[in-house]
């Protein structure tokens, strides 16, 4: 088979597929990256057993050597963010200062938990029975199956790996199928660190093959996904049956509440920023736009005019501010969404046309509905696209109770001047993360991430949280 091939890494090696695909940039349909290795279930099966003998040896190994190995993962990203910048631009479509962004936010995150390795303590307690003391450690739960998406191919897999590996754990990696590049990359970097054979394993492939032996697996202990509610729900019913510990992070339907007394400047950046960054193709993105009356006109022009000003084109041109589109179909999707906000009553107020650029790709202008209401498909289901809807209310009780009422429970965020609506919106928003005066997209790596309702499931993701996924709790009596 040919070099050009980008092949798996199971058990130390580079191994081929059963099978290859074109990995094609959605900003150029002619530029084909690579072709890269399918794994099939055999070799997916192949991948678990070198885990768990990987594992053996990895939860070994001195906390040095963790920290030395995830500091040279970290290192490496941060210094090769501009190159490995542009293979994700090309691969995802999201602008070449997004893709550099989230590679050096990728560099982190191993930063980050190769700092947490150092700061493994137990504790000691006394025992309600004399002479009798306590310990209690954490130990790795063991295999690790993960599950990315394709909308952040490096971050998330960095905020997932880098605490599998920091805990001792193996991982065994499934990364989305249309974004192999960038996971392939990722790992490349991982596998020159000398790692147990065994210990990090990457198997490319389709879901209905790699990711169905993953969440069905007797032979791994935990596995941590994040996608789609409808296949959260699948992996959470799959992984309960052989009780493997589970974590999802799933769909949103985030809402920013903007009220009268809220510095339109401010408001107006938080909107678009957090409805079109990232060609609104985040989890985080605000497509829910709570808007009270007092405020409601001003500010749909004002975020109209800011919308004009932003540039649609190829990720790699300078100067552009939103790329392409995943793929053909999700541009489909986004589309569809349009025209059912409009047959729900919903009326376009900027934005929304299919583009052609230089290119043969993907590029859709950002649309903005006004006349909506919380009740319409458009505002109840996340449509993944850079498509934000206004809904005007009275007040803010009434902006509150309209966040609220979803299913789902992710973020939420205000912009607002006044201390007690700020501090009641904190108490009181029914997600996981509150931004005031921020927009709703954009998190740090020290601290919690995840949601609520049909957002999440499991333990939180990020910061020192993550250890209550990563490792299982021993606690130990001893009598001198």
């Amino acid at each position: 088979m040919s070099e050009s091939i980008f092949r798996n890494y199971i058990a130390g090696e580079w191994v081929d597929g059963a099978a290859t695909i074109a990995n094609i940039s959605p900003a150029d349909t002619s530029d084909v990256i690579g072709q890269y290795a399918q794994a099939d279930q055999v070799q997916t099966k192949a991948a678990i057993v070198a885990a768990r003998q990987g594992q053996e040896e990895w939860q070994k190994s001195g906390l040095e050597q963790r920290y030395s190995v995830l500091m040279s993962i970290g290192d490496e990203l941060i210094a090769r963010k501009d190159e490995l910048g542009e293979l994700l631009a090309r691969e995802e479509g999201k602008t070449l200062a997004e893709g550099a962004g989230e590679i050096y936010r990728s560099g982190q995150f191993f930063h980050y938990y190769a700092a947490e390795v150092l700061r493994q303590m137990g504790e000691t307690a006394d025992s309600v029975r004399p002479g009798v003391e306590i310990e209690t450690r954490r130990e790795p739960v063991g295999v690790v199956g993960i599950i990315t998406p394709w909308n952040f191919p490096t971050a998330t897999g960095a905020w997932k790996i880098a605490p599998a590996l920091a805990f001792g754990n193996a991982v065994v990696w499934k990364p989305a199928n249309q974004v192999p590049g960038s996971a392939w990359a990722l790992t490349e970097i991982i596998s020159r660190q000398g790692l147990p054979a065994g210990t990090f394993n990457l198997v490319m492939g389709p879901g209905a093959e790699v990711g169905d032996v993953l969440i069905n697996s007797r032979d791994i202990n935990a596995l941590t996904f994040t996608g789609s509610l409808e296949t959260g729900r699948k992996v959470a019913a799959a992984t309960a049956v052989n009780l493997v510990k589970c974590q999802l992070e799933m769909g949103s339907k985030n809402a920013l509440v903007v009220l009268d007394d809220a510095d339109l400047d401010n408001a107006v950046e938080c909107a678009v920023s957090g409805a079109f960054g990232g060609t609104g193709q985040k989890c985080t993105a605000s497509s829910r736009l709570i808007v009270t009356e007092g405020i409601h006109d001003r500010f749909v022009e004002a975020v109209k005019v800011r919308m004009q000003k932003l540039v649609v084109g190829h990720p790699l041109k300078a100067g552009v501010h939103i790329g392409a589109v995943a793929d053909a179909r999700q541009m489909e999707q986004n589309l569809a969404y349009l025209e059912l906000a409009k047959r729900e009553g919903g009326q376009l107020a900027c934005g929304g046309e299919v583009l052609n650029e230089d290119t043969e790709g993907y590029y859709m202008r950002p649309a903005l509905f006004t006349g909506t209401t919380n009740d319409m498909r458009i505002n109840r289901e996340e449509a993944f696209a850079p498509i934000a809807c206004v809904i005007k209310v009275k007040d803010y009780e009434e902006a509150l109770a309209t966040l609220n009422d979803t299913n789902f429970g992710l973020t939420g965020g205000i912009c607002t001047q006044s201390l007690k609506y700020a501090t009641d919106f904190k108490r009181n928003a029914k997600t996981g993360c509150v931004m005031i005066n921020l927009p709703t997209a954009g998190t740090d790596y020290h601290v919690p991430f995840g949601g609520r309702k049909d957002s999440s499931f499991g333990p939180r993701e990020q910061g020192t949280y993550a250890k209550e996924f990563y490792t299982v709790v021993k606690t130990t009596y001893m009598r001198a």
